[in-house]
């Protein structure tokens, strides 16, 4: 109620904002925090819940469909390049098999040193059609044996009060492992935390590595993020090698982007290839921003209405699922 007779000048929620019983007064503003975390439906729900409200939008790592349209000049885009004061940038290294032991024994050495880690499994239960992937309850039942430390376990099927009396400990220190989920991918934070290790990491996009990896390095001690894998495909070990050469999320988007493609300008897929038959985001951007320049002089100059190059655009738009702003 408080929503909708504008009582409430700031609402902060879920995806729950985006239900049909939710309405605002009158919206002037939408802030979307791990905007990746959105489907393409979802973001554009939220702003038709007022009239053109401004939005801001924010990632540590935009998804492919999210960089193309930055690129193509429908955003603008500020980026935060520094780390905090005391940051160390992470070192990220690809970890064979063969070595899983002596990785572990490295986890050991930095808890026995005061710090504390993170492993994280792709799997909460095992799955048949995955063979060599551990699920998240067969990797804690093997380190609480084999490591001599404190290991705690949390995923998404726990019961809430669980989880949140788990993650307490953990950021108590009475934990020294945790091994997870992705449910840890975002809103973690535990300055002691130095250590992140990825099962089966060829598992994950880019995005997930990323953001997996930014659980660790929030404190002023040197920090550690191993990608345990045997990519057995090119593109898998060719992803993983990008989180070693960099922890600037931008770089990777730009990397993700030529991977798996911008997705579709006017639909839902947010990767793969675009619609665009001659023209490469990645590597036309010269032309691209031509093209924008001379698209804003030419609505500058003539109205929809009277122009008939813009009346087939216009078209061509509608029937693409596009929306038109008003004139």
């Amino acid at each position: 109620a408080s929503i909708r007779s504008g009582e409430a000048l700031a609402v902060i929620g879920t995806h729950a904002l985006l239900s049909e019983g939710v309405t605002f007064h009158n919206l002037g503003a939408v802030i979307a925090d791990e905007q990746h975390r959105f489907g393409v439906r979802q973001r554009a729900a939220i702003g038709a819940k007022g009239e053109s409200p401004h939005t801001l939008i924010m990632s540590a790592t935009p998804i492919p469909r999210t960089l193309s349209l930055i690129l193509y000049g429908d955003l603008d885009v500020s980026v935060l390049d520094e780390l905090p004061p005391g940051r160390k940038p992470v070192t990220t290294r690809c970890v064979p098999r063969a070595k899983r032991k002596a990785m572990y024994a490295f986890v050991e050495q930095q808890v026995h040193a005061g710090r504390q880690a993170y492993v994280v499994c792709p799997l909460v239960e095992q799955s048949e059609s995955l063979e060599g992937v551990m699920s998240v309850n067969e990797l804690f039942a093997e380190l609480e044996k084999t490591l001599h430390v404190r290991v705690g376990l949390l995923h998404g099927k726990m019961a809430a009060a669980k989880k949140e009396e788990t993650a307490r400990a953990f950021r108590a220190g009475e934990i020294d492992v945790l091994v997870s989920t992705t449910v840890i991918e975002v809103g973690v934070d535990v300055k002691n935390a130095t250590v992140m290790v990825i099962e089966n990491a060829d598992r994950f996009g880019l995005a997930q590595l990323h953001q997996l990896r930014g659980r660790v390095g929030r404190g002023s001690e040197e920090s550690f993020c191993f990608l345990l894998s045997e990519a057995g495909s090119e593109a898998a070990h060719e992803r993983l090698m990008t989180l070693t050469e960099t922890n600037d999320g931008f770089a990777i988007a730009e990397k993700d982007l030529m991977m798996r493609g911008p997705g579709e300008f006017l639909g839902q897929r947010q990767h793969g290839l675009s619609e665009l038959a001659a023209a490469k985001l990645a590597g036309d951007m010269t032309a691209l921003n031509n093209a924008r320049a001379a698209a804003d002089a030419l609505v500058a100059e003539n109205s929809v209405e009277g122009a008939p190059l813009l009346a087939r655009a216009r078209a061509l738009l509608a029937s693409r699922g596009g929306e038109i702003a008003p004139n």
